[in-house]
């Protein structure tokens, strides 16, 4: 078992290693600690081993090259992602590339996953649609199983994974009163030091208008958090989506008056909840074709796929966007921005003005 967990002391010691990055803006100060602008992203790809060394082949790279987020989940690939992270940690830690207190490694739990469901939960009445739970007791059960498979004693960011996914199944009261029971037992593993902070991974529920049904407000999340854990509580993230065709996080308002009409990144701010983006190039639909006025936008990028992620890196309010990265040539081309700054906020905001 590898030991100990990111510190900040470790994450710029890792920074330090990468001077040209680190003078170009590469890393962001989130929580007390250095994290690159661009996190690995470990979801697509078939559950197969060749797929398996890709992603070993690949975390190993990013880590050599300055990255030190990596995301991953449970039922990424039916536990292959989190165990192909598990052993690319492994050969970094063995040789010296990196060291436990300098990476930052999230994974998530909620999805049932084939191979990886307790006996007693279908029965439970705990799983949303047979498909989703936040249930105390499976949460124990996936934080077991995602250690053992990672190869580590603790977990830095713990995400509940898409728990508006419950709300097409329960009530709204129901769901928070769930809500407030995972978080309570998350506020636990944090005292045993099995995780050391918590927050949610969505899809939709952060993006949605205030009106509709999945949606999910940070500030009420933050406040059940507070419910379980005390003004101290151990909720310290959030991870959305947010890309080119997929603004909702900076565009849309997702706390009206009286939180003064406030965006997505803006009141995560106020909460002090750092924000980490995914699919920054939409599962590649963005790393091709785009406008004219985009590329136009980003001069220092050479490729499609570099202004999408350029985009998503240097939106004000955005620690870290995790890109997709299952090869050593995805993580080549990603890692070109080392060498540029993320985009000046006059330049990033004048893409919205032209639109």
């Amino acid at each position: 078992m590898a030991h100990s967990r990111q510190t900040p002391e470790g994450s710029r010691r890792f920074a330090a290693r990468f001077p040209e990055a680190a003078a170009n803006g590469f890393f962001r100060l989130a929580q007390g600690r250095l994290m690159s602008t661009i996190g690995i992203g470990t979801y697509l790809g078939e559950p197969d081993e060749a797929c398996d060394r890709r992603y070993e082949q690949a975390v190993e790279a990013a880590v050599r090259g300055g990255v030190n987020v990596i995301d991953t989940s449970i039922n990424y690939r039916h536990q292959r992602s989190e165990r192909s992270v598990g052993l690319a940690l492994r050969r970094l830690f063995d040789s010296g590339a990196a060291a436990r207190d300098e990476l930052l490694v999230c994974t998530k739990a909620g999805f049932l996953t084939p191979g990886a469901v307790p006996g007693w939960l279908l029965e439970s009445g705990e799983a949303a649609g047979r498909m989703h739970s936040i249930a105390p007791g499976f949460l124990e059960d996936q934080l077991q199983r995602s250690l053992a498979n990672l190869g580590l004693e603790t977990i830095d960011v713990y995400y509940l994974h898409n728990p508006e996914t419950q709300l097409r199944f329960v009530s709204r009261e129901v769901f928070e009163d769930r809500l407030l029971a995972a978080f309570t037992r998350l506020e636990q593993f944090c005292r045993e030091g099995r995780i050391a902070s918590y927050g949610v991974a969505t899809w939709d529920g952060l993006r949605l208008k205030a009106e509709a049904p999945a949606r999910l407000s940070l500030s009420r999340l933050v406040e059940l958090a507070r419910q379980a854990g005390g003004e101290d509580c151990h909720f310290r993230f959030a991870q959305l989506p947010f890309n080119l065709a997929m603004p909702e996080a900076f565009t849309r308002t997702h706390e009206p008056a009286p939180a003064g009409g406030a965006s997505l990144l803006e009141m995560a701010a106020r909460l002090g909840i750092t924000v980490i983006t995914s699919a920054p190039l939409l599962q590649a639909r963005l790393a091709q074709g785009l406008p004219e006025a985009v590329r136009r936008a980003f001069p220092e990028c050479a490729t499609d796929a570099q202004c999408a992620l350029q985009f998503a890196r240097s939106a004000p309010g955005v620690t870290a966007a995790l890109a997709g990265m299952s090869s050593a040539a995805h993580v080549d081309e990603n890692l070109a921005l080392r060498r540029v700054p993320p985009a000046p906020l006059e330049r990033w905001l004048a893409l919205f003005e032209s639109a």
